[in-house]
């Protein structure tokens, strides 16, 4: 059922504005396979349930990752490590590097579905799609988790438009 929701005009500051508040752990999301790879950075990686273990990421459909993460029915979510942000910025195309390019200067080892995961991440979670919703300009995209790998350290953090790392109160 479609429902129709009148949405009033939203002036300054925006909803943007206002999430760039919110402190959120840094992932890159890797896919496809051979010269098909590519990826993109995000903070809106998140976990759906422990049992099954499941994924959501949320991945805007103008974005060069999102028809290859349709094609390959497949995922991983690297949560980056403090000492990472080399790779957050290859990934959010930083410098105009784009597909095969972001995975340059770093280390990779293919799982179970055969997207990539970082070596030295926090963790990579190995996704299989199961269903995507499509919503506004973004797709969020729903995954079975098929693997996990865990590191040691500490996480890249991302507020105000700045990198960080995580320091306990």
């Amino acid at each position: 059922m479609n429902i129709s929701v009148k949405v009033p005009s939203i002036g300054s500051p925006s909803l943007r504005d206002a999430m760039r508040l919110v402190a959120g752990g840094v992932s890159v999301i890797t896919a496809g396979e051979g010269d098909e790879r590519t990826g993109l950075t995000v903070t809106s990686a998140v976990s759906l349930a422990v049992d099954p273990p499941t994924m959501i990421i949320c991945v805007n459909r103008e974005a060069s990752a999102w028809p290859i993460i349709r094609r390959y029915g497949h995922y991983c979510v690297n949560i980056l490590a403090h000492d990472q942000q080399h790779v957050a910025d290859r990934f959010a195309g930083k410098g105009g590097i784009k597909g095969v390019g972001r995975y340059e200067n770093a280390s990779w080892r293919s799982l179970f579905t055969g997207a990539l995961a970082l070596e030295g991440a926090l963790a990579s979670i190995d996704c299989e799609v199961e269903e995507f919703i499509d919503r506004h300009s973004h797709s969020i995209v729903i995954g079975a988790v098929r693997g996990i790998r865990t590191n040691a350290g500490k996480p890249l953090v991302y507020a105000q438009g700045s990198y960080g790392g995580f320091h306990p109160a």
